[in-house]
């Protein structure tokens, strides 16, 4: 399945694979993203798959509100994969 991603003001929905295959639309949607937004949010509920790529492309996505100082929400029942990342992220803080 591709990767789809819609939006209406700050609200991101991410449908599809996250793969390596397709990362390059993640990213593009994403880039500058915080430039003219301080809040955002991404609905991961409609993601079907995700790989390593699509866990570090949301990663560096986080990162980035981080050093922004911009608020990044991401909800949804994603993979699990995903949140074992963020879950090893905030044991390591």
């Amino acid at each position: 399945m591709n990767l789809e991603i819609t939006h209406a003001n700050n609200f991101f929905k991410v449908k599809g694979a996250l793969d390596r295959h397709n990362i390059h639309v993640f990213k593009k949607q994403f880039r500058n993203v915080f430039e003219s937004a301080n809040v955002i949010t991404v609905s991961i509920e409609h993601l079907t798959s995700i790989d390593r790529y699509g866990v570090s492309a949301i990663a560096q996505l986080h990162n980035e509100a981080l050093v922004k100082n911009k608020r990044l929400s991401i909800i949804g029942l994603g993979h699990s994969s995903l949140y074992s990342h963020f879950k090893t992220e905030e044991a390591a803080a």
